[in-house]
This record gives C-alpha cells, structure tokens and sequence, in this order.
C-alpha cells in the first residue's frame, strides 16, 4: 500500500510540473491508472492532453511485461494493404499466458490518418495501432493510446486548456487552445523525452526568434519536422545536438 501512495504522489508531483494544475477527475483517473497498472509518468508511459490521459505505447508494453506476456504476433491483413498507396492494416494477437487464445487487434494508417510529422511511416503506424489494441483488450485497459491517434487531437477538448511546462518553454502562455503544430511539438518532447529547455533554444536558433510563437508558420512547421525527423532516425544524435545548447549557456 505505501508503494502505491508513493507511486502515485511522484506521479501526481511530476505530472502537475509538466501539464500545470490537474482537475479533481484528473487526478482520479491518474491515480487509478497508477494503481491498476503501474504506469509511470516519468517513463513516459502517461500523457495528459487536451484535457484527457492517453497510454503510450512503450506503457502498454510495460503492463504486459509486468503481467508476464506469453507473447504478441503481428501479421498484415492483406486484402486491405495497398503499398502504392501506403495504406496499411494489421492484425496483432496478445496471448497472456500458453494457454491463451488470443485478444485480437486492428490497426491500419494511411496518409489520411497520420500525423503529417509521420508521413512515409504508416507502416510502422498501421503495426503499432494492431499492437496497441490487442494490449488494451488483454489487459482492460480502457485509456486510448496515443499512437491512436488520426491527423488531428481527440475531439471533445477540455473546455479550459491549462498551460503546459513545454508551453511555458515554448512560449506559448497565452492559456488560449493552442495550434495543433504546438500539441505536436509538445507531443513529441514528451514521446522521446527531450529537455523543453533545450527545444527552446534550438528552436530559437532554427526560427532565427526569440520565441517560437514569434516565428512564422511556416518555420514552425519546418521545425516540428526537422525535429520530428531528426528523433525518429538518431535520437542519440538529436540529444547530443541539444546539450551542445546548453553547454553553450553555460559558457555565456
């Protein structure tokens, strides 16, 4: 019992520092997925956004590694896969333990439905989604994923956004609902556990401003993918980029 406190006062605790004051039904659902499945939001396993909380898919995975996972099969579903258009679907399997038939799972991408920061991927998108699935099936998880998500955010957002630390960081503090290229950014801050300090400076470097809401769209959008690009194909590479920020703030 007094782990379960623990867990859920550091998750509440780090929470509250990234996404600003939660509401009452915040912490509620935070405290419950907390405590049915160990969900951490230091391990990136939880995000809050527009007002909701979304289970990552390196989340999920740490449910069915605790549970002792007898395994997960992926295949495509052919008669719906389309290469020369990149639309893809998949079907994922979660078996629990030997003697387990199987939870099954859908999931397919295609241009439509992606992010545009993830255009070219939807392959990997159309597998991840399968997989996602089945592990909320086997497991009652009912939170969605965010890899779930289509081009857009959930519907029904909160009716008063609070400001984020990367807003903060980013500029953004304005409490208005922000641009979907901004939950984007602050999507992928959160999903590869980059240091919003940092994007800061690199983004003021990039957009040649002081603050990324001074920037055009046009140079945030090239950001955001550069970003986006750079963190899928060399994360270590992109993270040695951005210390070099901050080393050269110290020597300033």
């Amino acid at each position: 019992m007094n782990r379960m406190l623990s867990r859920y006062a550091s998750n509440k605790r780090l929470a509250q520092q990234s996404w600003g004051k939660l509401s009452r039904i915040a912490l509620r659902g935070l405290e419950e997925l907390t405590n049915r499945y160990s969900l951490s939001v230091t391990s990136g396993d939880l995000l809050y956004l527009d007002g909701r909380w979304y289970v990552t898919h390196s989340g999920l995975l740490g449910v069915a590694r605790r549970a002792r996972c007898s395994g997960i099969r992926v295949e495509a579903v052919q008669e719906f896969c389309e290469p020369k258009t990149s639309h893809w679907a998949f079907k994922a399997t979660v078996y629990k333990n030997r003697g387990c038939k199987g939870f099954v799972g859908f999931g397919d991408a295609d241009p439509s439905n992606v992010s545009p920061m993830v255009l070219g991927a939807e392959m990997r998108i159309a597998e991840t989604r399968a997989v996602n699935r089945a592990l909320r099936k086997a497991y009652g998880v009912g939170t969605c994923s965010v890899e779930e998500w289509g081009t857009a955010a959930p519907a029904k957002p909160a009716p008063k956004r609070v400001v984020t630390a990367p807003d903060r960081h980013l500029g953004n503090s304005n409490g208005h609902s922000p641009h979907p290229l901004r939950d984007q950014l602050n999507l992928l801050i959160h999903q590869h556990q980059l240091d919003p300090v940092l994007v800061k400076r690199y983004a003021a470097e990039f957009c040649g401003t002081e603050a990324l809401r001074d920037a055009s769209k046009e140079l945030v959008e090239d950001f955001v993918a550069t970003l986006s690009k750079k963190a899928t194909e060399d994360i270590a590479g992109l993270k040695s980029q951005l210390n070099s920020y901050q080393t050269a703030e110290v020597r300033s």
